[in-house]
């Protein structure tokens, strides 16, 4: 849908789902269909104490907006929303969220699974684990499912 400017925000503190799908559909008649994606971060069976989520400022945001925008021209949405966290986060809190609106869900479902899989693949964030118990954790590599699950958006 022309127009489209999505919001893409990288911040330390936590986000609230609620307030930013009001946000995309306050006053708004054209949407029929909000998807919402939240990343939370895991404890991996209980050894995980946090993760540590670096990026670099200027260039995360500007690579989330232009898969945002890519995501706003392949689909007929009426808002899209996109919001990293960084720093430590510990099991059970949020680290990503993810709010397509549109007319219809068909569209609202594959721009928001599009998005996440680009975030998953592309975004420049760097994750540490940090143990539990203080043991030293290690830079976590990227998956190369996360590559595939991506690479599917450019078949025909």
């Amino acid at each position: 849908m022309p127009g489209v400017t999505p919001l893409v925000r990288i911040q330390r503190q936590d986000f609230n789902v609620a307030d930013e799908i009001a946000r995309l559909t306050r006053g708004r008649g054209d949407v029929g269909a909000v998807v919402t994606f939240t990343g939370l971060c895991r404890d991996d069976g209980g050894r995980l104490a946090a993760l540590e989520l670096e990026h670099y400022p200027g260039m995360a945001e500007a690579e989330i907006m232009r898969i945002a925008v890519e995501a706003a021209g392949r689909w007929p949405v009426t808002g899209i929303t996109a919001i990293h966290r960084f720093g430590k986060i510990r099991p059970g809190e949020n680290i990503v969220l993810v709010v397509t609106a549109s007319a219809h869900r068909r569209a609202a479902f594959e721009a928001a699974d599009f998005l996440m899989d680009y975030l998953k693949s592309k975004a420049p964030f760097w994750k540490k684990e940090h143990l539990a118990g203080g043991q030293a954790g290690a830079w976590v590599e990227a998956k190369t499912s996360d590559a595939r699950a991506a690479a599917r958006w450019n078949e025909s």
